[in-house]
């Protein structure tokens, strides 16, 4: 299974990006998404960006993966949403 994970544009050189996932730097190819720019979410994937999503998305996807390291829910359905009540 492969798997993206999103990080954030915290430096751009020629068309490698300094980005960060969870606290940690690494550098990702931008070939694939010349149009990313400094601030901006991206999916990282073998090393390169693939895709510009919102923070929303990124933060959202970062809860999903720690749920699956044994945190606690806290990524609701719209209905779920207002009254709070984690997916089970």
């Amino acid at each position: 299974m492969c798997l993206a994970v999103p990080a954030k544009i915290v430096g751009i050189k020629d068309q490698l990006a300094d980005v960060e996932i969870g606290g940690v730097r690494r550098q990702a190819s931008l070939m694939l998404l010349p149009e990313a720019k400094l601030g901006d979410y991206v999916l990282v994937h073998a090393g390169f960006a693939m895709q510009v999503v919102t923070e929303k998305d990124a933060d959202e996807t970062d809860a999903l993966l720690a749920e699956m390291h044994g945190a606690d829910r806290t990524v609701y359905t719209i209905d779920e949403a207002a009254s709070k009540q984690p997916i089970r």
